[in-house]
């Protein structure tokens, strides 16, 4: 039973499971999403988003605190310069996560993570403005309104 078990040991020891939760924060910094098993990606949501929060404070102490997680110089300056400047009025919920299926392999719940304001696709599909319909009834009546204006030419027969 899980009573009072507040993390996901994911069956690694201490060690391999903060080395794998620092790469794969590193990953999502650098590339914006990345597929991984479910369970892993509800583990790494926990980790990242409290760094992500103190990155909207850019001092050398929030820095070096960031660093100490991240382990990784490249990630830590892209959170700091692309990430934290995007989702500073946002007050939480800096990724969002999808279920894509079964892995082949061992049928694993697979999922997808991503940063939510880094989503191309969703946000054109949120800017995109409403077009308006048109019913059949209005276009009967605007072609029944319009007046025809040439009549067709008749070519002469050879005789």
């Amino acid at each position: 039973m899980r009573h009072r078990r507040t993390i996901n040991h994911l069956g690694r020891k201490t060690g391999h499971r903060k080395a794998l939760l620092a790469n794969m924060a590193s990953s999502l910094i650098l590339h914006k999403r990345m597929e991984t098993t479910e369970a892993k990606a509800k583990a790494l949501r926990v980790y990242v988003e409290p760094l992500i929060t103190k990155s909207k404070e850019d001092t050398t102490h929030s820095r070096r605190t960031v660093f100490a997680y991240l382990k990784d110089k490249d990630a830590v300056n892209e959170l700091f310069r692309v990430v934290a400047p995007k989702i500073g009025t946002r007050p939480g919920g800096y990724t969002r996560i999808l279920k894509i299926g079964f892995r082949a392999g061992d049928a694993a719940d697979m999922a997808m993570i991503e940063l939510v304001d880094f989503n191309e696709l969703a946000l054109a599909g949120s800017a995109k403005k409403e077009v308006k319909k048109t019913t059949r009834r209005s276009r009967a009546k605007a072609t029944a309104k319009a007046p025809v204006t040439e009549a067709p030419a008749e070519t002469p027969a050879a005789e």
